[in-house]
Formats: structure tokens, sequence, C-alpha cells
């Protein structure tokens, strides 16, 4: 029943930033954590970013350093600021959500492109 609302894809240079923005809303249970996963072609899907509703946060080891995701609890929403975007950052990217009946949702994905 939760829907998610993601904004922000597009085409962006190398070196480049943009920022993801999702929205929760419908959701029965108190949401744990948000996030963001990512699906190359032809690779499996990797998780990017996540936050718990605590502030705790977990990155990739390939956007440590570059990717910063912060949250709004209020507003349920969640957001993903990418800095020094690199071509292999090219994607599909997922928004996540995780709720306290251990129920998972996803978002219809919005795609990056990063290229010159």
């Amino acid at each position: 029943q939760v829907q998610l609302v993601e904004s922000g894809g597009g085409l962006v240079q190398p070196g480049g930033s943009l920022r993801l923005s999702c929205a929760a809303s419908g959701n029965i249970f108190p949401i744990a954590a948000m996030g963001w996963h990512r699906q190359a072609p032809g690779k499996q899907r990797e998780l990017v970013a996540i936050i718990t509703s605590g502030g705790s946060t977990t990155y990739a080891d390939s956007v440590k350093g570059r990717f910063t995701i912060s949250r709004d609890n209020a507003k349920n929403t969640v957001s993903l600021q990418m800095n020094s975007l690199k071509p292999e950052d090219t994607a599909v990217y997922y928004c996540y959500t995780y709720d306290t009946a251990k129920s998972r949702t996803w978002g219809q994905g919005t795609q990056v492109t990063v290229s010159s």
C-alpha cells in the first residue's frame, strides 16, 4: 500500500551532480529505513545507500565520499545527493522502503545517465 514517487533523474556529464528525491505515502506501518538501489544493464541490482529512521547510514563502497543520503522523517522523504558522477554510475535508481512489519516497497525507478 506504500507508494513511492521518485524524481531527479536525468542526463549529466561526468564530474557533475544530480539530486534524487523520493516521497513515500500510504504506509500503514512506520518506515524503518529508506534508501536507493540501482541496476545497470546486465548487472544485478545493488544497494547504493540507505538511511534508517534513526539516521544511521550505509553506502556502497563505490559511492562513499561522493554520494550523501538524507531523510526527512516528518515528510517521509529521502534524498540522494550525487556528486562527482562517473559513467559507471549510469543505472536505473530505485527508491526503497523497509517498514517495521518487514515489508519492502520499490519505486518505479528513475534513469540516471552519466555521459559526455
